[in-house]
């Protein structure tokens, strides 16, 4: 497997079973394992018409590689170091305003959590899946988000549809916006009762960092200590 910065130089479709159909994608995930299997899995381009030509396994990997290759389809993990997907959306918002040649993004993730799905929608991707996809599925939902279509998984469509299309959907979290997908991530990790050493181990980042995470969150919502951010956490379902 090359480096994950590595982006590919793209090649012509070689045809063969997939026919005329032939899209361009990137990995981003932060497991090098997972993206060895999807590669294997959707990669043989001859049968699947999809090419790989890039992958990343944090945010800043993953604006490099994209910016540097220009895919038509992004497969994008919703946690990552650096800022989490989210981040990545933000940072790529001019590539997915492209009327000529469009970056589209579809989130494959484990998580199957609203707030995960929903942060990652308001962000610009046209979809999201979870791991449990079959290869076969993901393929031909890589394929329709090329072609600018929405495509979900079945029990996470309800996720969107009650918040962008039913009238009584609660409004957006003005407060919640405001934290980066990160912080989300230390805020509910504060929330749950795990100390900063655990945080720092299970996020691949240093206590120092988590610190500076908590701080900015209580500063942005101004509260004073970690009690006060539990209960606001908690008041609104995040744990």
């Amino acid at each position: 497997m090359s480096d994950p910065t590595e982006a590919n130089e793209p090649v012509e479709s070689t045809g063969g079973s997939a026919g005329e159909r032939h899209v361009r994608v990137v990995l981003v995930d932060d497991h090098r394992m997972f993206r060895t299997g999807v590669q294997a899995e959707i990669g043989r381009t001859e049968q699947t018409g999809v090419e790989v030509v890039g992958e990343a396994a944090d945010v800043d990997q993953a604006v490099t590689v994209i910016t540097a290759t220009r895919p038509e389809v992004v497969l994008l993990d919703v946690h990552l170091p650096g800022g989490g997907g989210v981040e990545v959306l933000r940072r790529c918002a001019p590539l997915m305003a492209d009327t000529e040649q469009p970056v589209r993004f579809l989130a494959l993730s484990v998580s199957d959590a609203a707030e995960d799905v929903i942060g990652v929608i308001r962000g610009g991707a046209r979809g999201y899946v979870t791991k449990t996809i079959t290869g076969t599925d993901l393929v031909d939902s890589i394929f329709r988000v090329q072609e600018g279509d929405a495509v979900f998984s079945p029990r996470l469509a309800g996720f969107v549809l009650d918040a962008f299309a039913s009238t009584d959907a609660p409004p957006v979290d003005e407060d919640l916006d405001r934290l980066t997908q990160r912080e989300r991530e230390v805020l509910r990790l504060i929330a749950r009762g795990y100390a900063y050493k655990e945080i720092a181990k299970q996020l691949f980042i240093s206590v120092k960092t988590v610190e500076s995470h908590v701080s900015a969150v209580l500063r942005k919502l101004q509260l004073s200590n970690r009690h006060e951010l539990t209960r606001w956490a908690t008041a609104r379902r995040l744990v």
